[in-house]
């Protein structure tokens, strides 16, 4: 015991010393260890989670793939059958030109030349119409399929996530789905006449100072077109041209019911007119029927040599026959895939899809 004291009493700095460095150096070790293993568990966290994002991004990929074939193969179809019956029925000159033809030698030269001027305003407004009406479907539907697609898909998502709250989730009712795809033909059945009508407007307002024997070149036609549609999309408030692709939001709602402004369909409605209201799809939609109106000049000037330039009247017949190929079936329509194709139409979709209010 003496032996033990007396070597406390001498090295007892020695031991204290050591004793610490030795509780020291424990410590250090428990807390490197302990921070090694936070770390290894933060870096599988982590890569669990690269792992989850990817398959996330596959599946909405795969998804947002099967939504724009939707559009293509189902919903598009219907619509754009629906929208060129109706402007054949609203825009008929088969009258006019039937007077023409049967009044050769009958008509006196007054008569004649009201006809051909009505004629001049009809075939003009049924183009730029019909080159209007389809770009602007086409790319509606597109919204109108990205949005209820997106919705379906966070329910889905949250209801799998949350099996327990699978049964409370406002899930999209069939009836809304189905109200709200079916709400596409608004253009065809209630908002064509008023389109008629402004298109028209523009159309005399743009042709006013051009005569019938006035001669027209590639370039002078590509010009009167895309100016007839900047003066009708400029014309009145604006996105007025809103109001013939979609009804109204106060539409949407039934005022006796409170919980009416909340509803599913009143929700998705008001999403698809914010976007089209939206400057990025102003954007889209003037890229797109720019590309169009190219398109068609082109088409126009190989089958009839426009490019040399042709006289206003004569050029009237042949504008007739681009109709047909306008409003063609989508999978016959040379314009509709154009505008799939653009590459800014592609990637509004794709950021529309992605960026969506979750």
């Amino acid at each position: 015991m003496d032996l033990v004291r007396g070597l406390w009493r001498k090295h007892r700095r020695k031991i204290l010393v050591t004793t610490t460095c030795l509780g020291s150096g424990y410590l250090l070790y428990k807390l490197y260890n302990a921070h090694t293993r936070k770390l290894a568990d933060l870096e599988q966290e982590l890569a669990n989670e690269r792992v989850n994002d990817e398959i996330i991004k596959t599946q909405m990929k795969a998804h947002f793939d099967n939504i724009q074939m939707i559009a293509d193969t189902a919903t598009l179809p219907h619509a754009m059958h629906h929208l060129s019956s109706r402007l054949v029925e609203e825009m008929d000159v088969s009258s006019i030109m039937a007077k023409l033809s049967k009044g050769k030698g009958i008509l006196i030269p007054s008569e004649k030349l009201q006809l051909w001027n009505e004629l001049k305003i009809l075939s003009f407004t049924r183009m730029v119409l019909s080159l209007w009406s389809v770009t602007m479907l086409s790319l509606y539907i597109r919204v109108q399929v990205n949005i209820l697609g997106r919705h379906l898909y966070i329910d889905t998502a949250r209801g799998l996530g949350n099996s327990h709250l699978l049964e409370e989730l406002d899930l999209i009712d069939r009836d809304d789905e189905q109200k709200f795809l079916t709400s596409a033909d608004f253009l065809a059945t209630t908002g064509m006449a008023n389109l008629i009508c402004n298109m028209q407007s523009a159309v005399k307002e743009v042709l006013k100072g051009k005569q019938l024997k006035d001669v027209l070149t590639t370039r002078v036609l590509q010009e009167t077109v895309m100016r007839i549609l900047d003066v009708f999309m400029s014309t009145e408030s604006p996105h007025h041209w809103v109001d013939y692709l979609m009804m109204s939001q106060d539409t949407t709602t039934d005022a006796s019911s409170p919980d009416a402004t909340v509803s599913k369909f009143h929700q998705l409605i008001t999403e698809t007119r914010e976007v089209l209201t939206s400057n990025d799809f102003t954007n889209v939609a003037e890229i797109s029927l720019k590309s169009c109106a190219v398109a068609l000049v082109e088409e126009m000037e190989t089958k009839t040599g426009l490019a040399t330039g042709m006289q206003l009247a004569k050029l009237l017949p042949q504008i007739e026959k681009t109709m047909p190929e306008i409003s063609a079936e989508p999978d016959k329509n040379r314009f509709l895939q154009l505008i799939r194709d653009l590459p800014e139409v592609k990637l509004f979709f794709t950021l529309l899809y992605a960026n969506m209010p979750q």
